[in-house]
């Protein structure tokens, strides 16, 4: 949870700054959440797992 926080506040940041004046390398946001998709799929399916071990 404190990478994804910490990610999310990076897109933030990179947001803002993009808005201020142009990032030298406008891919990070993209790569950024594509960073924040793949740390909610994972917290996704341990999530599941959990769930399913439950129901075992």
């Amino acid at each position: 949870m404190d990478r994804l926080d910490e990610e999310k506040k990076h897109l933030t940041r990179l947001r803002i700054n993009h808005a201020v004046s142009p990032l030298e390398n406008p891919h990070q946001i993209t790569e950024n959440k594509k960073t924040i998709a793949r740390l909610n799929t994972e917290l996704r399916r341990r999530e599941i797992e959990e769930s399913n071990n439950k129901e075992s």
